[in-house]
C-alpha cells in the first residue's frame, strides 16, 4: 500500500511538472519560434501555447523598438581632423525565426557594426560637414545598418549622432573664428547706420539751406536743448547771436507795424488834435 502511494505521488509530480514545462505564455510585444527536436517547426502569435515537454523549445522574441548607444570612439575626419563620435542607433526585429536562425547574439551583432559603419561615414565628411550635416551623416548610416541587417530579420528606424567632441585647440580656434565674424556682422551693421545717418543729414542739409528760417530756429532749438542740462556755462556761438539780433530785430519790426494802424484810427474818430504853445 505504501509502495502504491509512494508511485502515485511521483507520478502527479511527474504531471504537474509536466504541465508546467508544456504550458508557455507569449505575451502581446513577442512572436514565439518553435523548434521540435531541433528543427524549425514555426512561430506562435501571442496568447497561452503548448507545447511538447523534453520535445519543443520555444524562443520567445521582442518585437519593440531597442535603443543601443554607440559608445564614443576616436575617428580621423576627411580633413585631418580627430574627433570623438558617439551616437543611438534604434532597431527591432521584424523576422523573428531570422533573428534566432541567421545569427547568434543580433543585439552584439548590431552593436559592432554600427560602430564600424559610424567610423567609415564621418572618415567620409570633413569637420564642418559633420557638424553641420548631422540629418545627411545619420541617414547614411542608418541606411548602411538597415542593408546588413534586413538579412538578419532586424530593421534599423533610427540612427543619431549623440556627441561630437572637439580637441580643445580645434575649440579655440572656432571660438577665435565665431568672434570674428560677430566683430565683422557689428562693422557692417555700424557702416550701414552711419550711410543712412550721412543720407538723412544730407537731405536735412539741403532742406535748411533753401529755408534760412528753418536754419534760425534749428539753432534757437539746439539752445533750447542745451539749456535743459543744469550747467553752470552756456557758449553762446556768433552766428547764434547773429540769428538772435534778427529775430529781435525782425519782432520789433512786427511791433511797430501794429501801432501805426492804431494810431490813424484814433485820428479818424477824434479828428485832429489841436497844438497848445505856450509863449514866454
Amino acid at each position: 500500500m505504501g509502495v502504491l502511494i509512494f508511485v502515485l505521488s511521483v507520478a502527479g509530480l511527474l504531471v504537474v511538472v509536466a504541465l508546467a514545462m508544456a504550458v508557455k505564455v507569449v505575451t502581446q510585444y513577442e512572436k514565439g519560434v518553435l523548434f521540435r527536436f531541433g528543427r524549425l517547426v514555426g512561430t506562435r502569435n501571442p496568447g497561452l501555447r503548448f507545447i511538447i515537454p523534453f520535445v519543443d523549445v520555444l524562443r520567445r522574441v521582442s518585437l519593440r523598438i531597442v535603443t543601443m548607444p554607440i559608445q564614443s570612439q576616436g575617428i580621423i575626419t576627411r580633413d585631418n581632423v580627430s574627433v570623438d563620435v558617439s551616437a543611438v542607433a534604434y532597431f527591432r526585429v521584424v523576422d523573428a525565426v531570422k533573428s534566432v536562425i541567421a545569427i547568434e547574439n543580433v543585439h552584439a551583432a548590431i552593436d559592432q557594426i554600427a560602430q564600424t559603419t559610424l567610423r567609415k561615414v564621418v572618415g567620409q565628411h570633413t569637420l564642418d560637414e559633420t557638424l553641420s550635416e548631422t540629418d545627411r551623416i545619420n541617414l547614411d548610416i542608418r541606411e548602411i545598418l538597415d542593408v546588413t541587417t534586413t538579412e538578419w530579420g532586424v530593421e534599423v528606424t533610427l540612427v543619431e549622432l549623440k556627441d561630437i567632441q572637439l580637441p580643445d585647440s580645434m575649440k579655440r580656434a572656432m571660438a577665435k573664428q565665431a568672434e570674428a565674424e560677430r566683430e565683422k556682422r557689428a562693422k557692417i551693421i555700424n557702416a550701414e547706420g552711419e550711410s543712412l545717418a550721412a543720407a538723412a543729414l544730407g537731405d536735412a542739409s539741403d532742406t535748411m539751406m533753401a529755408h534760412p528760417l528753418a536754419l534760425q530756429l534749428r539753432n534757437l532749438q539746439s539752445l533750447v536743448e542745451i539749456g535743459v542740462d543744469k550747467n553752470t556755462t552756456v557758449v553762446f556761438p556768433a552766428p547764434l547771436m547773429s540769428t538772435i539780433g534778427e529775430l529781435g530785430a525782425f519782432l520789433a519790426r512786427e511791433a511797430t507795424a501794429a501801432t501805426v494802424p492804431v494810431k490813424a484810427v484814433d485820428v479818424l474818430k477824434n479828428g485832429p488834435q489841436p497844438v497848445v504853445t505856450q509863449r514866454s
